[in-house]
């Protein structure tokens, strides 16, 4: 089957295995960069704004790293950058990727018998017309008990070390004690699809 971008090209600017399975699914085709940055030292006090702002320094890195390898060629196409940020809020603390494994049992285990909700964002940037669309999306995810046997072999395997909140739905050992989910669970997977989508079509 032919990529639906075939008049564009996408890079994504994320290393989250679930952002580039989603993006696969959707069916577009694109090459990944990583963006370094500090994400500590962007600080915003609600959870929406900050995962704007944490996109947006995102696609910013790439360019700097574009604008040095000239890496864009001119060329009728356009080329579109999309970032992606996601954090979990509990009980109105913003939680980002779990400095410990300490700290991951600690935020698995507040979930047990209760409730998350996971604020993403997206950013596409269209490099070759210099426009910029961002949005964001809530989600909220309620739990059955999660027996410490389960949170001890998610905190073994160390994958939700990597994810906000440690927070990670679509993992066989998690998905069996989530007892209700409102939004999406690509948007808590970390990039949600038809806004992603609408911001691709806006920024074109």
């Amino acid at each position: 089957m032919a990529p639906k971008n075939l008049s564009f090209k996408i890079i994504l600017g994320s290393s989250s295995m679930a952002r580039r399975k989603i993006l696969a699914d959707m069916g577009y085709e694109f090459t990944v960069m990583g963006a370094d940055i500090d994400e500590k030292s962007i600080r915003k006090d609600n959870a929406e704004e900050l995962v704007v702002a944490l996109a947006e320094a995102k696609a910013e890195a790439i360019m700097s790293r574009l604008k040095t390898t000239d890496h864009l060629e001119e060329n009728t196409h356009s080329t579109l950058l999309i970032t992606a940020d996601t954090v979990v809020v509990y009980e109105g603390i913003i939680r980002e990727k779990p400095s410990s494994k300490e700290e991951a049992r600690q935020f698995i285990k507040s979930y047990s018998g209760g409730q998350a909700t996971v604020v993403g964002s997206v950013v596409v940037t269209n490099l070759t017309k210099g426009i910029r669309k961002g949005a964001w999306e809530r989600s909220e995810v309620y739990f059955h008990d999660i027996p410490d046997e389960i949170i001890d072999s998610l905190i073994e395997e160390g994958i939700i070390l990597n994810v906000a909140g440690g927070l990670m739905l679509e993992h066989p050992l998690t998905l069996p004690f989530v007892d209700t989910l409102i939004g999406t669970a690509d948007s808590v997977m970390g990039l949600p699809r038809s806004l992603t989508e609408k911001l691709i079509e806006e920024t074109l």
